[in-house]
């Protein structure tokens, strides 16, 4: 049995990158990452997708494992993304009557990229390629996460090859597919990639799973994670469901401290959301916990609370970054509160009102602001504000 065939002719030629300690140099890897790229055998050999250049020769290896000494006659390009796209000079120099297959932006890309421009077809949404016995379709779907992403759909065995969208991070150790993985990895994976990859472009998605709503689609090939084949209707919802930025009733307090007094009053909020019921809360220390799985955690849960001592009259710094990160994001939807501390002149608690209005959510009416040290009236503040939390989610 050839794990790595797909379904009959389609064959994964993918890699696994368990050395790059961050992704974009951002987002942490603990379970690393594959770089996902599949050859169609028919009349027509297609590629679709390559891989980072680091691992040209691995994709290439990949490839001659299925044909041997024949040829790449197109090469379809979903998505420019350099962890996808990098091997492309490569693969032209091996393949060099290789058409490059794209949209206007993707070939505007690849000409800016890798100084490529000819031998090339660009095509439009819905237009179709022969490849022999099976026939590609391509559908535009701008934004999910760049201008040029695309999708391309072969109706013959029903697989979509999908880009990026519904990948997640996480290597494929051995198995390829769904039902030869044990998947548990990977769906707190795919919403900590969606929430740092993909979250700003929530409309996008829904677009796109729109203009794809009618297809029957019985294999999802992404460029990320594995193949879904078993599971595709949960991954469709884990996206459809983030990308309405809908989100569960639970609360994540993120607070920055120097010395502790902030973080008290953090733990004095989350006790009493528990003593209301409450039990999803997730307390992250911003100068500790990677803001990478704060913004998983935001996505997932409606009820954000976020606490920051006054540092040089302005946010404490990772606040500052967190907040600009979450607004970055246009996240929508949830219930705020916000809280801070101060020695001699208080200013975070302004800063965060800002905040709050610029994200225009539904905001708690109750900050809490300590001057020094906790006090008997400060610490009733708090649960004065977790109460109000807990009674607004669940309303």
């Amino acid at each position: 049995m050839n794990i790595t065939e797909i379904v009959k002719g389609i064959h994964y030629v993918g890699v696994n990158d368990r050395n790059k300690h961050k992704f974009e140099n951002l987002w942490p890897l603990p379970y690393g990452v594959s770089y996902n790229a599949y050859l169609i055998t028919d009349e027509k050999n297609v590629l679709v997708d390559t891989a980072d250049a680091a691992y040209t020769d691995r994709l290439l290896d990949n490839i001659t494992d299925v044909i041997g000494d024949g040829k790449i006659d197109y090469l379809v390009i979903n998505h420019m993304e350099p962890d996808h796209s990098a091997s492309i000079q490569f693969i032209r120099q091996k393949y060099p009557q290789m058409t490059i297959v794209g949209n206007a932006k993707t070939l505007e890309m690849v000409k800016g990229y890798y100084g490529i421009d000819d031998n090339t077809l660009c095509v439009k949404n819905g237009d179709c390629l022969s490849i022999g016995n099976r026939t590609l379709t391509f559908y535009l779907t701008p934004m999910v996460h760049w201008p040029e992403t695309m999708m391309t759909y072969c109706p013959d065995e029903k697989v979509l090859f999908s880009g990026d969208a519904f990948g997640c991070f996480g290597t494929l150790d051995g198995g390829i597919t769904d039902s030869q993985l044990n998947t548990g990895k990977y769906w707190n994976e795919m919403v900590r990639y969606y929430s740092n990859i993909v979250g700003k472009y929530g409309p996008a998605v829904q677009m796109a799973l729109k203009k794809l709503s009618d297809l029957e689609i019985k294999t999802i090939c992404s460029t990320h994670g594995p193949i879904w084949q078993d599971e595709i209707p949960n991954v469709v919802n884990i996206y459809d469901r983030l990308s309405r930025y809908e989100a569960e009733p639970g609360v994540v307090i993120a607070y920055g401290s120097m010395y502790g007094h902030t973080e008290q009053m953090a733990e004095e909020i989350a006790r009493e959301l528990a003593a209301n019921g409450i039990k999803e809360i997730v307390l992250h220390n911003v100068s500790h916990d990677d803001p990478s799985y704060i913004l998983q955690n935001i996505f997932r849960y409606r009820g954000l609370i976020i606490g920051s001592p006054t540092y040089s009259n302005k946010l404490f710094p990772a606040v500052e970054s967190l907040i600009n990160m979450i607004a970055t994001r246009e996240i929508k939807g949830r219930t705020f509160a916000y809280f801070g501390s101060y020695t001699w002149a208080g200013a975070a608690v302004k800063h965060l009102a800002s905040f709050a209005e610029s994200m225009k959510w539904d905001t708690l009416p109750c900050p809490v602001e300590m001057k020094q040290g906790m006090t008997p009236d400060i610490k009733e503040h708090c649960r004065l504000l977790a109460r109000e939390m807990a009674a607004r989610l669940k309303e």
